[in-house]
């Protein structure tokens, strides 16, 4: 276990910004800690990199403290440094005079190789906010946090911090909050979902989207959505029917043992003509919604 928390609590004035919170990260999973704004995502962040102390708790990293990073959501650089020098104090402070190929190596992982002489002064969020996780990759750390690592990105930039991302996989151990729900459930094997201070659930992602939203299927029709929607809205084992523009209609049902057996009846007294029907799978924001309301 890499990481581990007992109790944890974080209390300014009155407000607990974290209250009670028992944490478990193991070694070389993707950790992906979501919940809405004002969470507690920011403050756990911190306490597990040591910037932080918590008011009551236990905080255990099985990892030397100089192996530990963490990249903040708006990364800040002194304007005239070049992107190499960054990096290049970035991995001074840990392990000494940096070998220049691996500096520019970890730059062009992070998308910044036209970047590399220009003075970050001129940069864009998005452009500091890859060369932040540039600045925490470089000396190669055993844990790496990241604070919304994606938050600014355009597309292409989001696609190329979500690989980069998966690709530590096993080498390493990653923990990052997101609000970006889908890039949580692309690349996370385990989540934490933290609402009012609270971790509300922990666990695989796997068993999250398998076990708490309501299940459905997904039913493609020839013609008439709407007349099948109606007749299926009828029915005392759905819970709810829903259109999609392209005419594919979401039943949500109490059980899928109820669907199994009577959605097939259900659509011939319809006289619904199906193209295709399937299980469908919840996603996170689903969950997320589901658990935090």
């Amino acid at each position: 276990m890499t990481v581990m928390t007992r109790g944890l609590r974080k209390q300014y004035g009155a407000h607990a910004a974290l209250d009670g919170v028992d944490m478990e990260v193991t070694h070389g999973s993707v950790y992906g800690l979501v919940g809405p704004n004002g969470s507690g995502k920011t403050t756990l962040l911190s306490i597990l990199a040591g910037l932080r102390r918590p008011t009551e708790g236990e905080c255990s990293i099985n990892v030397p403290r100089e192996r530990v990073v963490l990249a903040p959501d708006t990364p800040q650089f002194e304007p005239w440094l070049t992107a190499r020098e960054v990096v290049a104090l970035a991995y001074s402070l840990v392990l000494g005079t940096p070998p220049p190929e691996r500096v520019e190596q970890t730059l062009d992982e992070a998308g910044l190789t036209d970047a590399l002489d220009r003075r970050v002064g001129g940069f864009s969020r998005g452009m500091l906010q890859r060369l932040g996780l540039a600045a925490a990759l470089v000396a190669d750390p055993e844990l790496l946090l990241l604070d919304e690592p994606a938050a600014a990105l355009d597309p292409m930039g989001r696609r190329e911090v979500l690989d980069l991302i998966a690709r530590e996989r096993g080498s390493r151990t990653v923990v990052f909050s997101s609000h970006i729900l889908s890039d949580v459930q692309e690349v996370c094997d385990t989540v934490g979902i933290l609402r009012n201070g609270r971790l509300l659930y922990q666990g695989p992602l796997a068993q999250l989207l398998t076990g708490s939203a309501a299940p459905h299927y997904l039913v493609r029709l020839r013609d008439r959505p709407d007349q099948v929607a109606q007749v299926l809205r009828d029915v005392p084992w759905v819970r709810s029917v829903d259109i999609s523009r392209g005419g594919a209609i979401r039943v949500a049902v109490s059980r899928l043992e109820d669907a199994e057996c009577g959605l097939p009846a259900a659509l011939a007294r319809a006289n619904a003509r199906v193209v295709s029907f399937r299980p469908g799978e919840a996603s996170l924001e689903e969950v997320f919604l589901e658990i935090t309301t």
